[in-house]
């Protein structure tokens, strides 16, 4: 219970002892007891609880939100989950800027998140990008040979161009890396202001369309799957 953020640990002892607490149908009396939350049916204070302390979630991130477990000033992804996800350590896999929107995963399994961020895995990224100026070959070229960012040069990256106009221009970015506000300085390498990035893609997972912005799931066994299975387990 106390991993799950419903109380403290003198709260649960406490609470069992006055007999609120049921596991599969009997009352918890011992607060030594032993209970695998995953497999157990759990009742707290008259209430089913979902004891399962590994979760996977899909998040339609807004503009706005820090990618973080949390700040003192500023509103955090975690903050768009129910209390439990941070309790049980359910975090980021990787980071998007804060002006960007779009598919973020987050995860309990720490392992997992570990490997989908390797570079050594090569786990795709794909964005939406509104950049001002106009797109052409010349900058399609330069992405797909890499880009010198000073402290790194940029893997070759895939450039596709939507739309091109004088003003502004609409393009899809896919990238095998994530270094920080990585997309934005490669179009300002080559010239370019994003005025805009969504991400719609990570690895095998595409943005539900059904997850409106600040919204949230949990992931499909499928889902899972093929994200395992992009991690390399």
């Amino acid at each position: 219970m106390t991993a799950l953020g419903l109380c403290s640990r003198s709260e649960a002892k406490n609470l069992i002892r006055k007999g609120t607490v049921r596991v599969n149908g009997k009352t918890l009396s011992d607060p030594a007891s032993s209970v695998e939350t995953e497999q157990d049916t759990l009742f707290f204070q008259g209430s089913s609880v979902d004891g399962r302390l590994v979760r996977h979630v899909m998040l339609n991130k807004p503009a706005g939100i820090l990618t973080a477990a949390r700040d003192p000033k500023q509103p955090t992804v975690m903050e768009l989950l129910l209390p439990v996800y941070a309790s049980i350590g359910c975090m980021p896999v990787g980071r998007l800027d804060k002006d960007t929107t779009g598919l973020l995963i987050l995860t309990c399994d720490g392992e997992m998140n570990h490997r989908l961020l390797s570079p050594a895995r090569h786990v795709d990224k794909v964005y939406e990008a509104r950049v001002t100026g106009r797109l052409t070959e010349r900058e399609i070229r330069a992405f797909a040979e890499g880009l010198d960012l000073h402290e790194f040069t940029a893997q070759p990256a895939l450039l596709e161009i939507e739309k091109a106009g004088e003003d502004d221009s609409l393009a899809r970015v896919t990238v095998s890396e994530g270094k920080f506000h990585q997309v934005k300085r490669m179009f300002a390498a080559t010239g370019h202001e994003v005025l805009t990035l969504h991400r719609s893609r990570f690895g095998p997972l595409t943005l539900d369309p059904a997850l409106s912005e600040g919204d949230w799931r949990e992931l499909t066994e499928k889902e899972l799957g093929a994200l395992r299975a992009a991690a390399g387990m």
